[in-house]
């Protein structure tokens, strides 16, 4: 039996705040991603060689060893964009009750893609949304960036693992980079407080997903190989006021 897949309800780029601040979230194609950013989509495009060495996640509590990725932070307010010292990732229980509560330390991103026009931009993009959309009071962003490869190698890869959640952030974005040879993977968002949801599967690479944590949950579904090997990547931005998630709990 085929697997049935829903496209995703793309928003043009001029549009990406109202959707937020009506429904909680927006889709964007990858043309708009790019006009959204303010850079070109060959500059996005630039990036995606990271994403075939990321070293493997050496925290999954399942037991797997089918996700890879690296990690960084930043600080962005009126004196500029800024990369904090590697620091480890950190989520409450409230937010993720597989992986909650622990200290994890990711490989840093390259330092040489971090340098790229493209990069510079979505940084930038995140953090003025979300104050556009979403808190047009607040001027300094903590932002934090994971590149993602789930894989097949094993059979399945789930890309979270922790099933339907929130991030404990101000926005959320999912850029699709990649997808191959593989079913399944498809995004799912719920509204936290009622009943209405979305499906959909993102396969344009530099597609986005722009969500309003506090307002969505959200979650994607396992990945199954077609034949072979088979990956997803991913990047995810999570762009969060008043510091980074943990920053203020107790040693």
């Amino acid at each position: 039996m085929s697997l049935v897949t829903f496209p995703p309800p793309y928003t043009p780029s001029c549009h990406v705040e109202q959707p937020l601040r009506d429904r909680g979230y927006a889709v964007l194609g990858p043309q708009d991603s790019a006009q959204w950013a303010g850079c070109s989509l060959a500059q996005l495009q630039a990036l995606q060689g990271d994403w075939a060495a990321l070293p493997p996640d050496e925290f999954l509590k399942d037991g797997g060893r089918y996700r890879y990725r690296r990690h960084a932070s930043f600080v962005l307010d009126d004196a500029g964009l800024q990369q904090v010292p590697h620091r480890a990732h950190y989520q409450p229980l409230q937010y993720n009750a597989l992986h909650g509560g622990m200290q994890r330390w990711f490989a840093p991103m390259l330092q040489a893609s971090l340098a790229l026009p493209g990069w510079q931009a979505l940084l930038h993009a995140v953090a003025r949304t979300t104050r556009a959309a979403l808190a047009p009071e607040v001027s300094r962003w903590f932002i934090e960036a994971h590149q993602f490869r789930i894989d097949t190698a094993g059979g399945i890869g789930r890309p979270t693992p922790e099933g339907a959640h929130r991030d404990g952030v101000d926005l959320v974005a999912v850029f699709l980079i990649q997808r191959q040879g593989i079913k399944g993977g498809e995004t799912r968002i719920f509204e936290a407080s009622g009943p209405a949801g979305q499906r959909f599967t993102l396969s344009e690479p530099w597609s986005v997903l722009l969500l309003d944590d506090a307002r969505m949950i959200h979650e994607t579904t396992p990945i199954q190989p077609e034949a072979g090997h088979g990956w997803r990547d991913t990047l995810v931005l999570t762009c969060r006021r008043e510091g980074f998630l943990g920053d203020d709990r107790q040693a």
